[in-house]
Formats: structure tokens, C-alpha cells, sequence
């Protein structure tokens, strides 16, 4: 063997392929059209050449992410704060506000590491694993394990893995705007010449890296892999964030500056009060800057995200995959699904049962879905030699038309590969003992159309004894175009097919015969051969799903490209559908004109309907006020998953493109799977809304208590370190234990709230008011009386109302918990961490007391258990006036209701 660095093309960069012929570039890589590259020849090129995978942004480390956590403005507040304590000999203060910092930052960073871990988690869920040639089968392997040398098989959707040069091509096109910027798909044609210097945009004989296969099919030999590709050498101008930061997190921002400004101002009014008061200007700095950290829930976008990853692990464990962060609290607010059936509404397991091979000749097919057991009748016996001569000539014509492998040993399926449609059809074939190596062999493959869902068929064209045939498979209205046959034939295919149709059947047919050429053109008088139902029964679960989002004020439309009648049926079965009028086609659509969104605002199933039509679809629901979902498996899906609000991709049968364009991947394409998806997505959303109630309900009492105390002329009722320590250990650990909590019954039965429903409304508003002034006013008049009235020191009086402030923080998170239902409804057992941060908030608090040093810096003693009852007491009746609020909220709700 030569030296592998030249043999296999890897080193060889340059090495012009796309000028060489087929048979020098397999020389050249000493590989074999027919027999791709053994295991272990694949092993050892790959131990030589490494993994097939473009070279990553390096993960931050812990260290990196740590220091991003001080990149907040407040934070540079603080850190000047802490410099100016320290200039004036302040070293305790500078010390405290100093840990403060790290403290947070080490949680910050903890939150921040974890978010990462778990996004790299979930982004390894759905793996591309190309179709490759191994030993001379067919085999799916993770991509990121091929070599050069490689035999790939490429059909539409798929995501071209590595750099290759084309063996075979069948209607091949590509889209390369990634490597070369050009909008539209390009052609590509195995046996193209080019020469050397030919541009990278016109390299017809290639396929690259990163390209997606719009149409068509391919087979081609990988060249090269990992950063030796053409993606490889533009990896920098690549990078992208295709997450981006989530709306509502940057709704939430946008809310935290406002509060900040308004915060600011109010901060601005004290520091006057305490300047005109004799204070020195590092005590109002040092005040100002620390009420401001206070006041501001600064921490808000960190708990929003942490809230939003829980619900998208959540989701994970549920078979909904999130590949962008918005999508999480989007689907929660989707008014509208638009499903795709197959494999989505139904099981995706397409079988054969009847065949119509002519008037007053038909044949039934026992047997389940990959299984090749089933018997052959008809009208309840063994077929006669003519019925079943036709029954073999119907099911060679469909297994040629057909593109898959069936792997059989001893009479058991083992492994079937291909679509489900063909599938159906080579497994009939096997049933009547049509063998595939033996089809192949008498029938000798030279060309074929490929299906694609804007032509409705399929066509192989094969030599047989000197002959060139034609086969075809596909709708029945297309292939019977393409056929002779009188009035009388047409009208008796015609009725059997809607005969079937009404029964929730999918109806093909298949015609085959002699032409003079392969080529679409040459499809004409055929012989019509017959229909095949096949039957796709409906996903159990989906009927109750589909009740379940009716309940949530969430519609459902089906989208098919099934006849009209099968739509209807199968539509009518799951209640999408109670009359026929309900039901439009493509072709409909594409007559309607003016009138179009009016036809599909009042549609409930869509049949025949063509790709780009999907995408009008959705546009029009969206103009009609919808937030859309849209399910999604092939290429020419990608366009509406893309337009859609929520674009959802199936990820274990669909293509690498529709996995790519959508925010959520379905792992076991099951519509019902979308329900919980629903379900978490609101639950997300009230989530943060209790986290916004917490912390802004909090801020606002801690403003309002100094402004009481300041305008009553006392003493601050909580020193700088004070209002450090307390954001520190309440907020900043309870609000995240919020993000945790569990779904709320009957969150599927409220409608969808409006994406631009803003967080602050009026609810929030009220809940804010009411916690935030009771806090405050209460918390202030326990100090006056301390102090003004018992005449307390005024540290011991601090110190009571600090510890006051913890309790009343405490026992708001519990009423945080829900808006709408009280917290004894709300069992402790639904959420253990909320419970633990409780204790561990107040258990710090409580330790600083008796924590020399500590306890000097924060200006804190340990209080009897008496004092500490009383306070609790005081404390406890935050919870009469939360209650109370939210029976009077339901009260009106339900007489407005």
C-alpha cells in the first residue's frame, strides 16, 4: 500500500477531485464503489486521521467563567464601594462587601457552568449518522466516524457529512449557501467534466460539508473529512449563536433597567436626605450603592434562564428536545398546531392490506407492519393463477419503484432501511417471495426518479431481456396520466379509490412498461397495474392529546399530502374534522385567490397539499392572529418550520435539514409528546412570574422602609452591609429554588396567553403592591417602635429588624409559590429545594449571629426565642394579607367571569 497520506487524499488538500474521474479518485483513495471500506481499514484511517469534526469554540473554563460573573456595572459599583472602605480604613466593610462579591460569583458561576453542561448534554441527543457502505452493507454510523475513502448514500434532506466527490446522481441538487453563499440549490451531476481551475461555486462533481441535499439522491466518496474540508478552512466565519439570548430574558432586562432608573432616582432622594442630614460621603456612597444592589433584581435574567433550563430538562425527559432556549415559554403560548400525519398523527408503520388489480379482482394481505408473515387471499381464498400472476407483476413494478433494503436471514426480517411508503411495498414483494438480490439481478437498474413530494410519484427504469421498462408509483390521479386506458378503467380506479379513501386508507398506484428512454418525458402509455391501500393506524395517545390541547385552547390542523377522502377519514377519527367541507386541498387553495385566508381560517384538515403551501398556510393563520406550531420531518418542510412561531422537527425519522430549522425536536415523533411540551412551557412562564413577584415585591419594601425611616427622621434601619447581607442570603438563594417548581393544576385548561402579554401586568402590579408595602410599612413601624417608643439602641434595633426582613422573605417565598391558588394547596413535598433554601437562609442568618467577627461586621447579636417568635408572628401575617389578596383576586374573576 502507498503512503496513506497520499492515497487517502487527507494531507492532499489541494488535490483537484472534482477534475478526476470516478474510477482515479476510488484508485486514488483505494476504495470500492461497491464495497466501501472494511471496519477495520475505517478504524485505522480514523486513529490516523481523527475524529470527522470541525474543531469547537474550546468550552470556558470554570476560571473564565467565573470572572465573567463581575462584568455587571453594579457590580463594578460595588467594587469601587469596596475600594473606597477600604482607602478610609474601612477594612471589615471592604472585607464583607468583598466576600459578597466572590459568594455571588461562585453561584453565579455554578448556575452558569451547569446551564452549559446541559446544553452540550441536550445538543448530543440527535446525532447526524449518515448511511455509509462498510464490508458491502449498508450500515448508519455516527458522522463524526468517517474517513476518506467512505461510501456515503445522500437522499433528500440530508446533511452532506464530509467533503465528497460524487460517484452516482439522480435529479441531485444541493444547497451551499453555507460554503458558498449562493441562495439557491445548485445541480449536481456525478459525471460532469470539469477542469482544474474550475470555481469553487460550479464544482458540479462535488457535494461539501455542512450542504444540505434539496432533491434527489446520491451515492459519493468521502475526500475529505473534519477541518481538511472546505467548511473546515472558513470554520471562523461560521460561528453563530443560533439560541441567542430568549425574548422573555430580554423582556426581563429591559424591566430591570426601568426598575433601576426608578431605583436610582429614589437612591438619589436618600443620599440627599442623609447629605442634608451631616453625613459623610462615604457613609452615603457606601449606602447608596448598597440599597441600589438591594432594590434592583439584578439576579432576575440569572433565575429566568436557570427557570426556563428546568423546564427544558424537564421537557428532554419527555422526548421534546429544545434546541433554542425561546422556545421553552413559546409553545406554552401557541394558539394553533399544524401536524403533519405521518408518523406524527399516525404510527408511521404503512402496511400493504388490499391490493385492486381490476374490476371484480382484488387480493387482501395479512400480516403486521415488518413482519414478512401474512397470508395472500382473495374474497377469502387462495388467489387463481391469473389473480396472482397480476398480484406479482403489481408487486414487482411497486418493489422496483421503490427505494430501501431489506436485510432477511432464514425467513426473519432483521433490518429494514428506507422509507416507510417503500418499505410497505418491498415487503408485499417479499411476501409473494419476490426476493430483492433476485429483482435486482433480473432487473438491472439504469436510471431513476426518485420521489419528491412536489411530484407525487416515483420511477425506475430497468433493462429486462433487451428491453427498457419503466415502472412508476405514486398518486393515484398522477399515474394514471401517464397510462392508456378507456373511460370505463379510469372511472372504476377512480371509485375504488374513493371507496378506500373513505375508509382511511392511503391509496398509491403503480404502473410499469416499455419506453424508449429514461426520462420523466418518456412516462406515457403504461400499463396500469393496480392500487394498494395501505393502512397507517393512528398513534393511540393522539385522540386524547388532541382533546387534551382543545382543553388548552390550542388548535390542531392536519396537513397531509393524502387524498382528500383518506384526510378526511382519518381526520374525522381524531375529531379534527366533522364534516367534508372542513377539508381543502392544495389545489383548492391555489384557486381560492382573495378569498384564500378566509378557506383556511375555516379548514381543519389540509390534503394534497404541496410544500410551499405549508408555509402560506402558516402565514396566513399568523395574519389571522395565531402563534403557530408547526410539525415537520422532510426538507420541504424546513421552509414553515422556519416561518412558524414554534417550529417542531421530528427527530427520529426526520431529515438532518427540518431538524435544523426547527426550535424543538420531537425524539419519538409522537404528537402527544407536544402536550407536556405545552404543558412545561407554561408552567415556565409562571415560573418566572413568581420569581418576578419575589424579587420585586422585596425591593420595593426595602425602598419603602427607608424612605418611612427617612422621613420620619430615624436612623437608617439597616446599614449598607446589612442590605448586602440580606439580598444575599434570601433572594439570592430562594428565587432560584422558585425556577423549580411543578406544574400547577389545570394549566392546560387556561387559554393561551398572548406572546406580547407584558410580565408587569396587572396582577403582577397588584401582587407587587400589596407584598412590597405591607413588608415595608410593617417592617418599618416594628423599628419605629424599637426604637422611638422602647427606646432601643439603635444597633439592637437594626438588628431585630434585619433579622424582621429575613422572616418576612422567608415566608414570602411560600406565597410566592402560586398566584392564583392558595400556598396550603401547594404541598412542600412538590418542591423539597424550596423548602431547603428556606432553612438554609434562615439557618446562615442565624449562625452570623453567633459567627465571631462576622457577626461584629454585619452588626448582629443573638436574640432570645421569644424575640424570635414574636418576630415570626409578625412575620407569619404576610400570609393573611397574601391570602386574603388572592381570594378577593378569584372572587372578581369569577364575577367577571
Amino acid at each position: 500500500m502507498a503512503e496513506q497520506g497520499h492515497t487517502e487524499g487527507q494531507e492532499q488538500g489541494g488535490t483537484a477531485y472534482h477534475a478526476k474521474s470516478v474510477d482515479a479518485v476510488l484508485d486514488h483513495l483505494e476504495s470500492s464503489a461497491d464495497q466501501g471500506l472494511s471496519h477495520d481499514e475505517a478504524r485505522q484511517r480514523r486513529e490516523r486521521h481523527g475524529p470527522n469534526e470541525l474543531p469547537e469554540d474550546k468550552r470556558a473554563g470554570l476560571v473564565r467563567i467565573f470572572l465573567r460573573q463581575f462584568t455587571d456595572p453594579l457590580i463594578y459599583i460595588l467594587l469601587i464601594a469596596a475600594g473606597v472602605s477600604l482607602a478610609i480604613g474601612s477594612v471589615a466593610n471592604a472585607a464583607f462587601i468583598t466576600a459578597v462579591l466572590l459568594l455571588n460569583a461562585i453561584v453565579g458561576c455554578y448556575q452558569e457552568y451547569q446551564s452549559e453542561s446541559s446544553a452540550q448534554a441536550l445538543q448530543s441527543v440527535v446525532r447526524m449518522c449518515p448511511r455509509v457502505l462498510r464490508d458491502g452493507h449498508k450500515a448508519k454510523v455516527d458522522a463524526t466516524e468517517l474517513v476518506p475513502g467512505d461510501i456515503v448514500l445522500l437522499e433528500t434532506g440530508d446533511t452532506v457529512p464530509a467533503d465528497l466527490r460524487l460517484i452516482e446522481s439522480t435529479n441531485l441538487q444541493a444547497d451551499e449557501s453555507l460554503i458558498t453563499g449562493e441562495s439557491t440549490p445548485v445541480d449536481k451531476d456525478a459525471v460532469a467534466e470539469l477542469e482544474e481551475d474550475t470555481p469553487l461555486a460550479e464544482r458540479q462533481t462535488l457535494l461539501h460539508s455542512g450542504s444540505a441535499v434539496m432533491a434527489g439522491r446520491a451515492t459519493g466518496v468521502v475526500i475529505r473529512t473534519g477541518q481538511e474540508t472546505e467548511i473546515g478552512q472558513i470554520a471562523a466565519s461560521l460561528a453563530k449563536n443560533e439560541s441567542g439570548t430568549p425574548p422573555l430574558v430580554q423582556k426581563l432586562k429591559r424591566l430591570t433597567h426601568w426598575i433601576a432608573i426608578f431605583t436610582l432616582v429614589a437612591v438619589a432622594g436618600v443620599a440627599l436626605i442623609q447629605f442634608i442630614n451631616g453625613k459623610s460621603f462615604v457613609d452615603i456612597f457606601t449606602l447608596a450603592v448598597a440599597l441600589s444592589v438591594a432594590a434592583i433584581p439584578a439576579g432576575l435574567p440569572v433565575a429566568i434562564t436557570v427557570a426556563l433550563s428546568v423546564a427544558s430538562s424537564r421537557m428532554a425527559e419527555r422526548n421534546v428536545i429544545v434546541r433554542r432556549l425561546a422556545a421553552v415559554e413559546g409553545l406554552g403560548s401557541c394558539t394553533l398546531i399544524a401536524s403533519d400525519k405521518t408518523g406524527t398523527l399516525t404510527a408511521n408503520k404503512l402496511t400493504v392490506q388490499r391490493v385492486w388489480l381490476g374490476p371484480q379482482r382484488q387480493a387482501e394481505i395479512g400480516g403486521e407492519a415488518r413482519s414478512l408473515e401474512g397470508d395472500v387471499t382473495a374474497d377469502g381464498e387462495t388467489p387463481d393463477d391469473e389473480t396472482n400472476e397480476a398480484l406479482r407483476a403489481f408487486a414487482t413494478g411497486g418493489a422496483l419503484a421503490s427505494e430501501g433494503e431489506l436485510i432477511i436471514e432464514q425467513g426473519e426480517l432483521q433490518e429494514a432501511e428506507g422509507d416507510t411508503t417503500d418499505l410497505a411495498f418491498l415487503i408485499l414483494a417479499a411476501k409473494l417471495g419476490i426476493e430483492q438480490p433476485s429483482l435486482a439481478e433480473e432487473y438491472p437498474e439504469k436510471d431513476r426518479i426518485p420521489f419528491e413530494a412536489s411530484k407525487f410519484f416515483s420511477a425506475t427504469f430497468n433493462n429486462h431481456q433487451d428491453r427498457l421498462i419503466a415502472h412508476v408509483k405514486g398518486a393515484p390521479e398522477t399515474i394514471i396520466d401517464m397510462c392508456s386506458m378507456d373511460d370505463d378503467t379510469r372511472q372504476a380506479i377512480e371509485h375504488q379509490q374513493k371507496a378506500w379513501a373513505n375508509e382511511g386508507f392511503r391509496i398509491l398506484a403503480v404502473a410499469g412498461g416499455d419506453v424508449s428512454e429514461a426520462s420523466e418525458e418518456s412516462l406515457h402509455d403504461l400499463t396500469f397495474l393496480g392500487l394498494a391501500a395501505l393502512i397507517d393506524p393512528i398513534r393511540d395517545e393522539v385522540p386524547e392529546a388532541i382533546e387534551r390541547c382543545y382543553g388548552a385552547g390550542v388548535g390542531v390542523r392536519m396537513v397531509t399530502g393524502d387524498h382528500p377522502d383518506t384526510a378526511f377519514a382519518i381526520g374525522s377519527g381524531l375529531k379534527l374534522a366533522d364534516e367534508r367541507e372542513q377539508v381543502i386541498t392544495g389545489k383548492a387553495l391555489s384557486e381560492a385567490g382573495n378569498e384564500a385566508d378566509e378557506r383556511i381560517g375555516r379548514a381543519r384538515v389540509f390534503a394534497r397539499v404541496e410544500p410551499l403551501q405549508k408555509t402560506k398556510i402558516v402565514e396566513s393563520l399568523q395574519r389571522d392572529g395565531h402563534y403557530v406550531a408547526v410539525t415537520g420531518d422532510g426538507v420541504n418542510d424546513a421552509p414553515a418550520l422556519d416561518r412558524a412561531n414554534i417550529g417542531i422537527a421530528m427527530g427520529a425519522s426526520g431529515t438532518d435539514v427540518a431538524r435544523s430549522a426547527g426550535d424543538l425536536i420531537l425524539t419519538d415523533d409522537n404528537f402527544a409528546s407536544v402536550v407536556p411540551g405545552i404543558e412545561w412551557g407554561r408552567t415556565a412562564y409562571d415560573n418566572v412570574r413568581k420569581v418576578v413577584w419575589l424579587l420585586l415585591s422585596t425591593g420595593a419594601a426595602e425602598v419603602l422602609l427607608f424612605f418611612l425611616a427617612l422621613g420620619f427622621g430615624l436612623p437608617i434601619p439597616l446599614t449598607a452591609v446589612q442590605l448586602l447581607w440580606l439580598n444575599m442570603v434570601t433572594n439570592g438563594i430562594q428565587d432560584v429554588a422558585l425556577g423549580f417548581e411543578k406544574t400547577e393544576p389545570g394549566v392546560l385548561d387556561r387559554p393561551p396567553r398572548s406572546p406580547d402579554e407584558p410580565i408587569f401586568d396587572r396582577r403582577m402590579v397588584e401582587n407587587v403592591l400589596v407584598s412590597g408595602l405591607y413588608i415595608g410599612m410593617v417592617a418599618f413601624g416594628v423599628y419605629y417602635y424599637l426604637y422611638s417608643v422602647m427606646g432601643m439602641e439603635e444597633g439592637q434595633a437594626r438588628n431585630l429588624t434585619l433579622l424582621l426582613m429575613v422572616l418576612f422573605e422567608n415566608i414570602h417565598l411560600l406565597s410566592c409559590r402560586s398566584e392564583r391558588r392558595s400556598l396550603f394547596k401547594v404541598p412542600l413535598r412538590n418542591n423539597p429545594l424550596l423548602l431547603l433554601s428556606i432553612i438554609g437562609a434562615h439557618g446562615i442568618h442565624i449562625a452570623a449571629m453567633y459567627m465571631p467577627g462576622l457577626k461584629d461586621v454585619l452588626g448582629v447579636s443573638p436574640v432570645s426565642w421569644q424575640t424570635w417568635t414574636t418576630l415570626l408572628g409578625i412575620a407569619a401575617t404576610l400570609l393573611i394579607v397574601d391570602e386574603s389578596a388572592k381570594w378577593l383576586r378569584s372572587r372578581r374573576h369569577d364575577q367577571c367571569g
